[in-house]
């Protein structure tokens, strides 16, 4: 058969964007020491170059070095998406043989080792992410047998604490996903009812979630649809079943639209009946609280002054929340759409600053019962904007 030139998905942005992040990445690597810098999280991949493709299940990353322009490596079949959502050069795209990938005692950083030698920068200081989900120990052994004369540094979170401000562009992109999530939500509030199997309502949300709007399609979310219901509303990570929701329970739902990589998450509960007094007032408590941190997130904060504004605000109540109430969040690929830089929880001193993004989700958790309400908010220079416009408060269908 004849070869099928990929059908050309252009990069969501400008080249002078992905010039000017590389740009911002490459002064952070000169502060740490970094020559070569190997980016193995996806959405860090993408930050950078463009590159979207579901091939994260195995290695793969792009180089990017001080003195030339970013490369990508990654599995032979995966090349021509390379192409298609890159504006990188054909001769900075390199695909490895299937004949390296789940073989005993052979691995694709072999290839990957081979092809920065290849490059000249074998004894260079490469630095890693050592902490992403993506790099596994096999793979890190694999990198330094191929690179014995290199010099290895940690590089973790690197281009992350880069994506931490959003350009206008991106902004774009979260109220294109908030526009999306808003859809989502009706949807979802509607499809919690009595007799209704959970699974069905998930159908539904993610129907929604990958139609988008009139003007412009979804994306798949980081995270599935959660869903707890009942006394399944005391943990937050549960997904759903095939039980039908009851009359006398709440659900939780946390969701979020997702246009290019780029999510805007939120809680919210719905209750079916005549809520108890605890959860309703319990609510009443989490807004209230919830509130008081919008109030208080602003450029020149810092994370921890944002929590304590919730924790000041909930203490005469006698709810207590140990967790964190919120953290970046933006550009991602599963497992999770947070940026693991900032928290907003005590002791995190880091300062707010414009175009900054986080998703506040102060989620009250007890024995047998539980309740989320949040949002996701843009730091502006007048404080926080949320991004969807959603009924805050416990949502009730008699």
């Amino acid at each position: 058969m004849p070869d099928i030139a990929p059908q050309p998905q252009p990069p969501a942005f400008p080249p002078a964007e992905y010039e000017a992040r590389i740009a911002r990445t490459r002064a952070r690597m000169e502060e740490r020491g970094i020559e070569v810098l190997l980016v193995t999280d996806p959405a860090n991949m993408n930050y950078l170059t463009g590159y979207d493709g579901w091939s994260f299940y195995v290695p793969q990353l792009v180089a990017v070095p001080l003195d030339a322009p970013p490369v990508w490596i990654g599995r032979g079949i995966d090349a021509n998406g390379a192409r298609a959502t890159t504006s990188l050069a054909v001769t900075d795209i390199h695909g490895y043989a299937d004949d390296v990938l789940h073989w005993p005692g052979r691995h694709p950083m072999d290839a990957v080792a081979e092809v920065l030698r290849g490059r000249g920068w074998g004894a260079r200081t490469f630095g890693l992410e050592m902490d992403s989900y993506y790099l596994s120990p096999r793979g890190f052994a694999a990198l330094q047998a191929g690179l014995p004369d290199a010099r290895f540094a940690d590089g973790d979170l690197l281009v992350n604490w880069v994506r931490a401000i959003k350009s206008p562009a991106e902004i774009a992109m979260m109220d294109r996903a908030a526009r999306i999530l808003e859809a989502v939500m009706a949807t979802a509030i509607e499809a919690v009812a009595p007799g209704v199997r959970q699974c069905d309502a998930v159908a539904a949300i993610a129907a929604a979630q990958v139609r988008g709007t009139g003007d412009f399609g979804g994306d798949y979310p980081s995270i599935v649809p959660m869903l707890p219901s009942g006394p399944g509303t005391s943990t937050p990570h549960l997904t759903w079943s095939d039980a039908p929701f009851k009359t006398g329970e709440a659900t939780i739902m946390e969701l979020a639209g997702c246009h290019r990589r780029y999510h805007c998450p939120m809680a919210r509960t719905v209750f079916l009946g005549t809520p108890p007094p605890r959860l309703a007032d319990a609510a009443a408590v989490v807004v209230e609280g919830l509130n008081a941190a919008l109030d208080a997130a602003k450029p020149g904060v810092t994370c921890e002054e944002v929590e304590g504004a919730w924790r000041r605000t909930i203490a005469k109540s006698g709810l207590v929340k140990e967790s964190r109430i919120g953290y970046s969040t933006g550009l991602n690929y599963p497992p999770d759409w947070g940026e693991h830089t900032m928290s907003l929880r005590p002791g995190d001193r880091s300062v707010l600053q414009a175009d900054m993004t986080f998703h506040c989700i102060p989620g009250i958790w007890m024995d047998d019962w539980g309740i989320e309400i949040s949002e996701c908010f843009h730091v502006t220079e007048q404080g926080a904007r949320p991004f969807a416009s959603v009924e805050r408060g416990l949502i009730v269908k008699p």
